[in-house]
């Protein structure tokens, strides 16, 4: 797969937000995505999303999140329109990140870092673009990209960027959760319980420091995985975690 990418990077990026709730949430994940933009001396950043269910035919990549202006955004969609399909199977078949050469030439020939199957001790990867595949279950998939004149890429560096790749994606999936939830929030004896049954305590355990009995915090816990929409207790832990209930 090749890909053609120009850059226009603009001194006093436009930070362009999708869908997504909570500013407060927002700020922290833009501030991370800066923070790694400058990791690795990037001019850009931008996040894309895969939307719809069923065949690779019914999905596509749209932006969720970027700092491009308005020339490369619209470049970055035509590189969507061509290659977005390419990725889509390349992130079904592999979680391996996409990099490509376009600073010095028309087009330049997409490549895989085998991160995962390979350690490398000094190889270094002058690109200027590299996209981090993310697969988190319905909703969660998409790719972190970052573009500039020039990347300087190291293993480690690489490593680094694609596990903070990850938790973006996992705190904008948190975001869509938040705002799906019913507007009920959960309460604090909920939350509590929910944090000690995190840690590992049982209902027993609960109840006894908590001072209430088993049956009341069985039922905190039930009306606190029914305010989740999970299936069961555990689904409602790992929910809390994402959502930013409990840690």
């Amino acid at each position: 797969m090749e890909i053609q990418l120009s850059q226009a990077a603009s001194a006093n990026p436009e930070i362009r937000i999708g869908k997504l709730s909570k500013p407060q949430r927002t700020t922290d994940t833009v501030t991370a995505l800066l923070h790694m933009q400058k990791m690795i001396g990037a001019k850009n950043f931008a996040v894309f999303r895969i939307r719809g269910q069923g065949l690779p035919s019914a999905r596509r990549l749209a932006c969720a999140l970027s700092n491009w202006a308005d020339q490369a955004e619209h470049q970055a969609c035509s590189l969507l329109e061509e290659y977005g399909a390419g990725l889509i199977t390349h992130l079904e078949a592999s979680t391996l990140p996409v990099v490509w050469e376009g600073a010095e030439t028309d087009r330049g020939q997409a490549a895989e870092i085998p991160l995962f199957t390979e350690r490398f001790t000094s190889q270094r990867y002058p690109v200027s673009g590299i996209a981090f595949p993310v697969r988190l279950g319905s909703g969660g998939n998409g790719f972190v990209v970052f573009t500039g004149d020039l990347l300087d890429l190291g293993d480690d560096v690489v490593l680094d960027m694609h596990m903070r790749a990850t938790q973006v994606m996992i705190e904008l999936l948190g975001a869509d959760e938040k705002r799906m939830l019913p507007a009920e929030a959960l309460n604090d004896r909920e939350i509590a319980c929910l944090q000690m049954a995190g840690d590992g305590c049982i209902s027993e355990t609960i109840a006894e420091k908590m001072g209430l009995s088993v049956h009341t915090v069985n039922a905190y816990l039930g009306t606190a995985t029914a305010k989740l929409d999970a299936v069961n207790r555990i689904q409602a832990i790992a929910k809390a975690i994402r959502l930013g209930y409990i840690r």
